[in-house]
């Protein structure tokens, strides 16, 4: 791949509602076609459905059902979507997100530039403080 190419990147994240405390990413996917990515957060709630209280996997099971068409449909849009349901004092929510990856950078062979062979990794303890 020497070209950027489209994809979807998706993220789980978790939100305790009973404390002030921001939100904690559980999960992340990158996904290179909307049934990928749609298809990843399907998976997770088919997979958490069982443990869910009746009004969470009922909110699984409608997406799973109706809303999943309406996803795909954004996404093939390039709009971002979100699913989200309540458990308990707990949010979790599902973000997918258009997104352009970008190749990365080959390290073998001839290609590295003279100046990475120059490096040489710190072997002392880190002491947490800069010189002056």
């Amino acid at each position: 791949m020497d070209k950027p190419q489209r994809g979807y990147w998706c993220e789980c994240w978790t939100e305790d509602l009973t404390e002030e405390t921001p939100p904690v990413l559980r999960a992340s996917f990158d996904a290179y076609s909307a049934p990928q990515a749609d298809g990843w957060v399907a998976v997770a709630l088919r997979t958490i459905s069982p443990a869910l209280d009746p009004d969470a996997s009922q909110e699984a099971w409608e997406w799973l059902y109706d809303g999943r068409a309406e996803t795909r449909r954004a996404l093939l849009r390039a709009e971002p979507c979100r699913v989200s349901l309540t458990q308990a004092s707990t949010r979790i929510t599902w973000t997918i997100r258009p997104a352009l990856f970008l190749p990365l950078a080959h390290r073998q062979g001839l290609d590295i530039p003279a100046c990475a062979h120059q490096f040489k990794p710190h072997t002392g303890p880190s002491t947490g403080t800069a010189s002056q």
